[in-house]
């Protein structure tokens, strides 16, 4: 059990929390404020223990030097908006100048660092930079599941100067999808999309051993297909990892694993929402066609059947290029199909939580996860080194 904010004691102290303010910039303005609502509980309950709450994230790439149009001022500026209170803003995030604005901060006042970014030791790790930070405070929060799986200064190197405990959203997601993997109700279904395998070898490989059934969709369908014998056009395939396709299927079988691959699928003669489009069996995919969507008629069906008898599903990777109108539907028709059922759902956030707000059917899900990376991470059964690194309970 990792410290949370309730094993710790922060009236008048300086407390260093890390958050994921990674949001959408247009025009100087945040274009999505999920992300800043999320951290909301935390700097809340910070502000109202009468703590001297400082503020860090990334945002965007800059590349390790500052970048003017991801400087942190237009997410200050949002979070004030949405506290209702003056929240300060430092123009670094180390320095002499910002140690003298945590210094003059008054309890249950904010100050929202420069962008982590904006130093190369922040994705280096490097022990200097993180010193430095952690001089700033007291005591240090992790809030940013987001990041967890980064090994960066502001999520691991920043804990060996300070006392380190998760805040209520890391607390959530740990709680949220710690359940599922350890302690799902049969039957257990995972619906892995995506494009690469590659990304997602690990993940499927450690749920073979937990699941019952895995729906397999996605680009990642194209290179089981293949690997099942079937012509799949000028579909996007992983040749190197048929092989590995076969492998897994095999493993399956033998765990008494259902591996679910679409019937039939969505294909089109180019890569564009202009593309001419058709409905074919899978097995019938012809040259110079592409798989755009693995929800044609028949597979939804069969995915929808699945569903309705699920007692957890897990989800992670749109069921195609769901971003392009004509090969969005069946990613739309499972998110439905996923808010009518009895299941505990969790959404790996990501694609697949735009595809469930596009859908419109958020509010329906048990959890959706804010972090990626940092779930597929979870779901491979791999330790998050942003989440080892806090503190545990004694």
């Amino acid at each position: 059990m990792k410290k949370t904010l309730k094993d710790m004691d922060f009236k008048g102290k300086k407390v260093l929390v890390r958050v994921d303010f990674n949001v959408p910039l247009k025009d100087g303005v945040v274009g999505d404020k999920t992300r800043i609502k999320a951290a909301l509980p935390t700097i809340e309950y910070l502000i109202k223990e009468e703590a001297k709450v400082l503020l860090i994230s990334h945002l965007g790439r800059p590349g390790g030097e500052p970048k003017d149009d991801l400087r942190m001022d237009p997410v200050a500026k949002a979070l004030a908006n949405l506290l209702n209170k003056e929240v300060k803003k430092a123009d670094d995030c180390i320095g002499e100048e910002v140690k003298k604005a945590a210094d003059n901060l008054e309890n249950g006042e904010v100050l929202v660092l420069e962008n982590s970014r904006f130093h190369a030791g922040e994705k280096a790790n490097d022990p200097e930079f993180a010193k430095e930070l952690a001089s700033l405070a007291d005591l240090y929060v992790n809030d940013a599941f987001g990041a967890a799986h980064r090994a960066h200064a502001t999520t691991v190197g920043v804990t060996e100067y300070l006392p380190a405990a998760a805040g209520f959203l890391m607390q959530r997601e740990l709680n949220a999808l710690g359940e599922v993997m350890e302690n799902p109700e049969s039957p257990f279904v995972a619906i892995m999309g995506g494009a690469k395998v590659s990304d997602k070898i690990d993940v499927i490989k450690n749920l073979i051993n937990k699941v019952d059934k895995l729906i397999v969709a996605g680009g990642i369908a194209n290179t089981f297909l293949l690997a099942k014998g079937y012509e799949v056009g000028d579909s996007l395939v992983e040749a190197d990892k048929v092989e590995l396709a076969k492998e897994l299927m095999a493993e399956a079988e033998e765990k008494g694993v259902e591996i679910v691959l679409p019937i039939d699928v969505v294909i089109a003669d180019d890569f564009s929402n202009d593309a001419n489009i058709q409905t074919v069996a899978a097995d019938e995919i012809p040259a110079g066609w592409q798989v755009l969507d693995c929800g044609g008629p028949q597979s939804l069906e069969n995915y929808k059947e699945i569903i309705k008898t699920a007692k957890t599903v897990i989800w992670n990777g749109p069921l195609g290029v769901f971003e392009m109108e004509k090969f969005a539907h069946g990613t739309v028709e499972l998110a439905k199909a996923l808010a009518e059922s009895d299941a505990h759902s969790v959404i790996g956030g990501g694609d697949s939580a735009a595809a469930i707000n596009q859908a419109g059917v958020a509010d329906k899900m048990s959890h959706i996860s804010t972090g990626g990376g940092a779930s597929l991470m979870f779901f491979e059964g791999k330790e998050l080194p942003g989440v080892a690194a806090l503190d545990d309970v004694e």
